[in-house]
This record gives C-alpha cells, sequence and structure tokens, in this order.
C-alpha cells in the first residue's frame, strides 16, 4: 500500500516517520529547510515512546509521485483550499483521502476538489511539533488517528486501510462508529483550549488552574457543546465534563499550536477554530460570547501575520 503524506510537520512527520520506521511504503511531501534535512540526513523523531530515524522518500511535487493509495494531507487548515492541484495526481479509482486539520471542516473543504467518494473524514490527537529542519518533537498525548465513513459517502476499505497504518509502533489508528461525533469531540476540547491559550499566553496547568480563566475555559467548553447538539451532532450529555476532565489531564506546560503560531506571529488556524464556532453558531442561532471575544480579540494579530495591516512602528 503506497502511502502520500503532505505536509510533513509535527503530526504528519510523525505518522510518516513511525510508518516508514515499520517498513511502509510512505512518501513525503514537504518544502523548504524541513525538505532538505530530510533528503540530505533522514528523518529524526524524537519521542518518550521511542525515538527513531527513517530515510523515507520526500520530494516538493505531487508529480514525483503519482497515484497512491492513501493520501494523508496534514497541512494548516488555511492551507487545504490551495491544495487541489497537489492532491489530484496522488487519486486513482480507489484513493483514500483524508485530513487532519484543526477544527471540523476539513473533509467539505476537501469534497470540493475530491470526489467526495474518495474522502473519509479523520481526526488525530497528538501534540508535535518541528523541533528543527528533519527533526520532529513528539512532546504528549499518546499518538492516535480516528478514521471514519462520512454520512453519504461510498463505502471504502476502511477496515483493511485502518489495519495496514495500525501495524507499527507509538501510535493507534482505530475506526470510528461515528466519526462526526468524533470530530466534534476534540473540537470541543481543542478550540476553547486554543482560544484561551492564544488569549493568556499560558501554558496549559496554568490558564486550567486559574479560576478567572478556568471559567472562561468551562463556559468556551460549553458552548462548543451547545453549537454541536444544535446541528444535530450526537455527543454524549457528559461530554462537557468528559473534556474538562482531559485538559486536566494533559502536560501542564503544554500550549496549542494556535497558540504557539501567535507568538511566532505567522498566520493561524484562527478562522477553523474560534472563528468557525462563530461562523456556525451565527447560522444555528446559538450564543458564543466566549469564542467571540477570543476570536475578535485575536483577529487582529492575525491580520497582521497575514499582511493584511500594518501596525505603526514604535518610537
Amino acid at each position: 500500500m503506497r502511502i502520500a503524506i503532505i505536509g510533513a510537520g509535527g503530526a504528519g512527520g510523525y505518522f510518516g516517520a513511525r510508518w516508514a520506521e515499520a517498513g511502509l511504503d510512505v512518501t513525503l511531501l514537504a518544502r523548504g529547510a524541513h525538505l532538505q534535512a530530510i533528503l540530505s540526513k533522514g528523518l529524526s523523531l524524537e519521542s518518550p515512546l521511542g525515538d527513531a530515524h527513517v530515510n523515507v522518500p520526500a520530494v516538493s511535487r505531487a508529480s514525483e509521485v503519482g497515484e497512491v493509495d492513501v493520501v494523508m494531507v496534514a497541512t494548516k487548515s488555511w492551507q487545504l483550499r490551495s491544495l487541489a492541484d497537489v492532491v489530484q495526481p496522488l487519486i486513482g479509482s480507489n484513493t483514500i483521502v483524508f485530513g487532519l486539520q484543526n477544527g471540523v471542516e476539513a473533509a467539505d473543504i476537501l469534497t470540493t476538489f475530491v470526489p467526495p467518494s474518495c474522502v473519509l473524514g479523520a481526526t488525530c490527537r497528538i501534540i508535535s511539533l518541528i523541533e528543527e529542519p528533519g527533526v520532529i518533537r513528539h512532546v504528549g498525548i499518546e499518538p492516535t488517528l480516528t478514521i471514519g465513513e462520512l454520512p453519504g459517502s461510498a463505502s471504502a476499505p476502511i477496515k483493511f486501510v485502518t489495519e495496514v497504518l495500525d501495524n507499527a509502533k507509538g501510535l493507534t489508528v482505530e475506526i470510528a462508529d461515528d466519526i462526526v461525533v468524533e470530530l466534534w469531540r476534540k473540537f470541543l476540547f481543542f478550540a476553547p483550549m486554543s482560544g484561551l491559550g492564544s488569549i493568556t499566553q499560558a501554558p496549559i496547568g496554568v490558564f486550567r488552574s486559574v479560576r478567572q480563566s478556568r471559567s472562561l475555559l468551562i463556559r468556551a467548553v460549553e458552548e462548543v457543546f451547545n453549537l454541536a447538539r444544535a446541528k444535530g451532532v450526537r455527543l454524549p450529555p457528559e461530554s462537557v465534563e468528559q473534556t474538562l476532565q482531559f485538559i486536566d489531564r494533559l502536560p501542564a506546560d503544554g500550549t496549542s499550536s494556535l497558540q504557539r503560531d501567535f507568538q511566532d506571529g505567522v498566520r493561524t488556524e484562527l478562522e477553523a477554530l474560534s472563528g468557525a464556532v462563530v461562523r456556525q453558531a451565527a447560522d444555528a442561532g446559538v450564543a458564543t460570547p466566549v469564542h467571540t471575544f477570543f476570536y475578535s480579540s485575536l483577529l487582529p494579530l492575525e491580520l497582521k501575520a497575514r499582511g493584511s495591516i500594518e501596525w505603526p512602528e514604535s518610537d
């Protein structure tokens, strides 16, 4: 089975390294210094579950790869709409495509340029990042990839694919009974945690323990839950409490990718997180004052990173 991973960052690089380590046929699509490092010295993985070093094929253009069996898109959410020309050369008659973008809108975007019968829903849980070009550092959470068929999509060989991808150490690959629920289950903790971390510029262990910021966290989780239920997503009633318990177990020094991107002054996934909450809530008639505060407060920084606005120079 041939696998192409578009985006060899924290998540894509981790899963790619583990699958290559297990002997699977993996090709990474990467760019810049990270690509050059992988080509010259291979891809290194630093992880509490075991370090690894693999010499994995890496290219900058999909045309160098050709048709594959599985395409995993692991770019940032804001890059997804620009990937039509990248993804299409990889797709054959039986290719499966799924995205690992944060948020709940990736599959809908993929189906605008990939046949819907090819697209699966997917979500992953992992905290990892590019430590330096050619090196992925896994920080926390046991890596899990969950995939599932979307409502109305054609049946895919999902059981076979899952069994192959699960045959590697340092990760778990599973099939969701309802992938939409799983996407929202992750959104339930990731959107609030990302927004609050970015506003406070504090690690998880700090904002979850300060009474006032924890109150915002709870309200932000409740807003996403209310939105999901308004959209007909079957999240169980205990989801809010379970989400808060999960956040309380995360590494105290952890930060979200959104928060790190804001700290680095680069374009972020704000639109896919609190932005998506605000947009979808407006359509559903659900009040989301906390996420509106997150989004409105962070938007100037996002627009600055995009180059859409200029900030005056300080004296």
